[in-house]
């Protein structure tokens, strides 16, 4: 054998050596990431739950909406508010509400600053041309929803739980206090 073969023989297996062991250290390195990875998996699945566990009572709402009035009667005279199984009792007949009362808590919002081409409180020209349609009209928009060139008016200014006599009372208001 000469020596170039045999050089070439010993440099042959130093390469088989070195490429054996960096093999093995790449296999070696393989497993240990598939054991990472099971092990975060674990720790995720097990936050997982954690956090699902109790997801209903986070995302549910602070209060209820009791409208039966009696919490209301309750609360004007300084008591403490009623329990939440009072609020699923059958809501009590819906009071009569004024037409300022309504304007004052519902229609206000865009009446006041004439919000979606809504017409002002206290804007007669403004008001003019509605009123000159007639008060069946008129509350027959406010009631129904209005959507032309002029604005817009959702169905009962977007309370559906008013009774028709009480939008019909705040159309009227806002009538009578913008002429």
């Amino acid at each position: 054998m000469s020596s170039n073969q045999h050089d070439d023989a010993q440099q042959d297996a130093n390469f088989i050596r070195t490429f054996a062991m960096v093999l093995g250290i790449l296999t070696l390195l393989g497993i240990g990431v598939v054991f990472l990875a099971r092990g975060v998996n674990e720790n995720v699945a097990e936050e997982q739950g954690a956090y699902t566990e109790g997801l209903e009572t986070r995302i549910a709402p602070v209060g209820q909406l009791n409208t039966s009035g009696a919490a209301a009667s309750v609360a004007a005279a300084g008591a403490p508010p009623a329990p939440a199984a009072e609020a699923t009792a059958p809501a009590a007949a819906p009071v009569a509400l004024s037409g300022k009362e309504v304007y004052d808590s519902v229609c206000f919002a865009c009446h006041t600053p004439g919000a979606a081409g809504a017409p002002k409180l206290g804007d007669a020209a403004a008001w003019a041309p509605r009123v000159a349609q007639g008060a069946d009209t008129l509350h027959k928009h406010a009631i129904e929803g209005y959507m032309g060139n002029g604005g817009m008016m959702p169905p009962k200014g977007g309370r559906p739980d008013l009774a028709d006599e009480a939008v019909k009372a705040a159309v009227d208001y806002m009538v009578e206090n913008s002429k």
